[in-house]
């Protein structure tokens, strides 16, 4: 019986020798996966070029979502007041674009002449400064000063330390360009939030989606009382330098000065340092009393901001540890500027909220 199925089985003419599967010719040679191998390093290559051709529309855009994720806490507290989504982000837009268009009208020309004063006095600053001994006989062996001043003088130091300190965002707030983009966009993101989400959970496989959602809802909301809260902080900061300035004798650049101390108190810890060397040096152009003044003041609100101001209003938000706070705030200022600091402590709370949540758990269940 079975030499009978083996004689069906094969036709005239034909070995009954069994056929393995053929593969296809050199599919594992060095040629067919070196060739291969090439063209997927080619995509990718290209591919990178052209997200980093687009880079400062994607910083645009990652701004507007963090702004809208900001502001949509203000949008509900509206909604649960009775109103629409709609006229809640209405209401709330109105609001900003309106202290925009007073900070445009009313601040911002002053900073930009106080920058320009801060340039034009700084090879004078650095005369003075030289008179004393100390200062000229470290000159004299390290030549420090002539440096600083060719510095000063034949490059662009008003855009390069100013932008250099407030690098992305200056340039958003500076470009009109990009401000009407980043409006745009953060009113698309704001009217749509709630569609945005739930066409990612949607991502999510059906059993998970539930354990995705509050994860993601919990990052949302973490990410929206930080920007409120850095917003408090830099107002706070801002505000405080200010009326310093203005008593300690600084006050032709009080309002440059604010500006710039708001914005690096969004990065943690390191800008409260730096904001203490720019206003010492400033100091130290009136005297020397006065700069170990400002040294002294600016040490102890870095102490009332680290351990009162910022941990009273972050608590509630973000559960990061200090190290990986500064740690992630210089990372991210280092990459993109004030709004990479600014975004770098949120993400980092994300990432350690997924870690303890999903691979933490489920190593302990393990």
């Amino acid at each position: 019986m079975a030499a009978e199925r083996v004689a069906q089985t094969v036709a005239p003419g034909e070995s009954s020798t069994p056929t393995r599967a053929r593969r296809p010719l050199l599919s594992h040679s060095p040629f067919h996966l070196g060739f291969f191998g090439a063209l997927g390093a080619l995509a990718a290559l290209f591919l990178t070029e052209q997200l980093l051709s687009i880079s400062s529309i994607l910083i645009l855009l990652v701004l507007a979502m963090f702004l809208a994720i900001g502001l949509n806490p203000i949008v509900e507290w509206f909604m649960r007041r009775g109103l629409g989504r709609g006229w809640s982000v209405g209401v709330v837009l109105l609001g900003v674009l309106s202290a925009l268009t007073v900070f445009v009208l009313t601040i911002a020309p002053v900073i930009s002449e106080q920058v320009a004063q801060i340039t034009a006095n700084a090879p004078g600053w650095l005369d003075d400064i030289q008179t004393n001994n100390r200062v000229q006989s470290l000159d004299d062996q390290y030549d420090i000063i002539s440096r600083i001043r060719d510095y000063i003088e034949n490059g662009n130091y008003g855009q390069q330390v100013f932008g250099g300190v407030l690098g992305v965002g200056m340039a958003v707030l500076s470009a009109l360009t990009n401000t009407i983009i980043v409006l745009v966009l953060m009113i698309y993101f704001l009217a749509s939030l709630p569609t945005i989400k739930r066409a990612a959970y949607r991502l999510a496989p059906g059993s998970r989606r539930p354990r995705v959602t509050e994860l993601g809802d919990r990052i949302i909301v973490a990410t929206g009382s930080y920007v409120a809260g850095a917003f408090v902080v830099a107002v706070f900061a801002g505000v405080n330098t200010l009326i310093f300035t203005l008593v300690i004798g600084l006050g032709d650049y009080a309002f440059a000065l604010a500006f710039v101390v708001g914005l690096l108190s969004l990065i943690p810890v390191v800008g409260a340092v730096v904001s203490a060397v720019i206003i010492t040096a400033l100091g130290l152009t009136i005297s020397p009393t006065v700069a170990l003044i400002c040294l002294v003041y600016y040490l102890a609100y870095q102490q009332l901001e680290a351990y009162v101001i910022y941990p009273r209003i972050m608590t509630r938000s973000v559960d990061v540890p200090g190290s990986v706070t500064v740690v992630s705030a210089l990372a991210g200022g280092a990459l993109l500027g004030i709004i990479g600091a600014l975004l770098a402590v949120p993400t980092a709370a994300a990432i350690l909220l997924l870690t303890r949540e999903v691979w933490v758990r489920r190593q302990d269940a393990r």
